[in-house]
């Protein structure tokens, strides 16, 4: 399996070239030469398997010439092990059409656990291969911090250094993070937003001397592996849901576009995928995207879905060039457009691609509460805001055949966000004993300002030096 730039000019790479690299080098994404196929057959045999069984066999053509079946097992077993359900992304039916897959089943209460802790392993496989280090830079809106910490703490040959925005993510999520105190993990809490740590880490990449002095790699959604991982997931839901038979709609939380992307993927694949649902809150620029083509950047608006506080998507990118026509030159003069002014129009090829699968629901704190009453009321489900986003879109798609499920994934734990549950339900989560006693332990993190010339003077003084 090779890998291609969404930019157009990067060179295709294997799948370990591709993870060690995270971000091309001409500043796109990667994304396979060609989508791998699954037949009716293969999707219905399927059937009954083990979460690792059903990885291993959805993601084996895009691990192919870099990774053995067998190898691949081994790094599922190892990665799924350590989840606290046996089925690691089980279906919760809520009524007669909706359901949840709850995916915050991880060490750190999130659906990145499902790819991150893959991810890490990928890492040191590949790493002790080469006899090589990285480093990992990273930007989290909450929740990619935490398992991605949590994936490579103490691994030999790799050092992380997260970058997050000062007091607003949870402070769940942010003890998740600083609290873990091994001498490869480095916090930086930034002055500024989410997107300013994205930028900061894009700017980083694009450094082509500070990335090759450090040897960069990426944890974020930009990494395929990690979008790969999450493929997997909507395999297992929907085939206990009837598929192939059965088409299948996922209402997706997202702000930075790659977990509802995957789910393009398995449709690309030949999973029956009836619809995809982009669940987002007031900071809607994909909702924007996808119902009037007017992707243009706005001022982010904290709110108590923090994960989903982001106005520049980057995973939006590969759609864009998948359902453009594949044209990496021009969709790479379009993003270069973007970068410069903050707005652009989507083409009307792009336009009309999307709307093929994807439909989009923005929804404000109101709606986010009636959720989150509804599943604790309706259903005797506690569910995290992000997820109620989601549900709240799914509620709302009210034109779908009668016999279609919607899916909607749960994407972290409810404890996560004990405050925003408790507002809207009188219900305060309880936090999962396999967590431990988060609120007892040291924090260690470094505040600066988001400024390229902070950051980087930062990371040099602490990465190990490349061998």
């Amino acid at each position: 399996m090779k890998y291609i730039s969404t930019r157009g000019s990067a060179p295709a790479l294997d799948f370990e070239q591709v993870t060690l690299a995270g971000l091309a080098g001409d500043g796109g994404l990667y994304l396979p030469e060609s989508w791998p196929t699954f037949s009716a057959d293969d999707i219905r045999a399927l059937a009954g398997l083990s979460y690792v069984d059903t990885a291993v066999r959805v993601m084996a053509p895009f691990v192919a010439g870099s990774l053995s079946e067998a190898e691949l097992r081994v790094l599922c077993e190892a990665a799924y092990g350590r989840f606290s359900h046996k089925a690691v992304t089980p279906l919760v039916q809520l009524d007669h059409r909706q359901w949840l897959l709850e995916l915050f089943h991880g060490p750190t209460l999130a659906f990145k656990d499902v790819a991150l802790q893959l991810l890490g392993l990928l890492f040191e496989k590949f790493l002790a291969r080469r006899e090589d280090r990285i480093t990992i830079v990273g930007a989290t809106s909450g929740d990619t911090g935490s398992a991605a910490i949590d994936a490579v703490a103490g691994r030999d040959k790799i050092d992380i250094f997260m970058l997050h925005p000062y007091g607003r993510v949870s402070d769940v999520q942010r003890r998740q993070m600083t609290t873990v105190l091994a001498p490869n993990v480095h916090n930086i809490a930034i002055d500024g937003s989410f997107d300013d740590a994205q930028a900061l880490v894009k700017a980083m990449f694009n450094d082509a001397d500070f990335r090759a002095r450090h040897n960069l790699s990426a944890v974020n959604s930009i990494n395929w592996a990690r979008l790969m991982a999450q493929v997997v997931y909507y395999f297992y839901a929907a085939v206990r849901l009837g598929a192939p038979e059965r088409e299948v709609a996922f209402s997706v939380p997202t702000g930075n576009f790659g977990d509802v992307f995957a789910g393009y993927v398995a449709s690309k694949m030949g999973l029956p995928v009836a619809r995809l649902i982009v669940a987002t809150n007031v900071n809607d620029i994909l909702h924007r995207a996808l119902a009037d083509g007017d992707y243009s950047q706005g001022t982010v608006i904290p709110t108590a879905t923090p994960s989903m506080d982001i106005q520049v998507s980057s995973n939006f990118e590969r759609l864009l060039f998948d359902v453009g026509g594949r044209d990496g030159l021009a969709l790479a003069e379009q993003m270069r457009g973007f970068e410069a002014s903050k707005a652009m129009r989507l083409t009307n090829a792009q336009q009309e691609g999307a709307s093929r699968l994807f439909t989009s629901h923005r929804v404000d704190a109101d709606g986010m509460n009636l959720a989150l009453r509804w599943a604790y009321e309706a259903a005797g489900q506690v569910i995290d805001p992000h997820s109620a986003v989601g549900l709240a879109a799914a509620l709302a798609a009210d034109d779908l055949p009668a016999d279609v499920p919607v899916v909607t994934l749960a994407t972290a734990h409810g404890a996560k966000f004990r405050d925003a549950v408790e507002r809207a339900t009188g219900v305060r989560p309880s936090m999962p004993a396999r967590v431990g006693s988060l609120f007892d332990r040291e924090e260690a993190y470094t505040r600066l300002p988001a400024t390229y010339e902070a950051i980087t003077a930062h990371i040099a003084g602490l990465a190990t030096a490349r061998q």
